[in-house]
């Protein structure tokens, strides 16, 4: 879906988007650099690192958010940064964990001012 004036998404329209696909994200929104999709996994959490800045806004369940080698406890409403090419991956998520993730800026992430 590209933006073409304002956009609303709402939660329980992403994760019906996202169903029972064995995809466990699917992509809902874009405008420039931003990408926003909806991110459920099951069991385990995949990820490698990603080449874009990103962000998260945990939707539902809980666990563990491991950043490199810290470990962080996550809960529904937690908003959580990671820069561009960093090992990350959430464990011990309960069944319920979905989370907003926004991708934006270019390959390799914004650079510090």
């Amino acid at each position: 879906m590209n933006a073409v004036g304002s956009s609303h998404v709402s939660t329980a329209d992403a994760l019906a988007t996202l169903g029972d696909s064995p995809k466990r994200f699917v992509q809902l929104f874009q405008h420039g650099s931003l990408e926003v999709e909806i991110y459920a996994p099951r069991v385990t959490d995949p990820q490698t690192p990603h080449r874009r800045d990103e962000v998260y806004v945990v939707v539902s369940g809980s666990g563990t958010f491991v950043d490199g080698d810290v470990r962080r406890p996550f809960a529904p409403g937690d908003f959580v940064f990671v820069p561009a090419g960093k090992p990350h991956r959430f464990e011990d998520f309960s069944d319920d964990f979905a989370t907003w993730v926004f991708f934006y800026g270019p390959d390799g992430g914004e650079q510090h001012a």
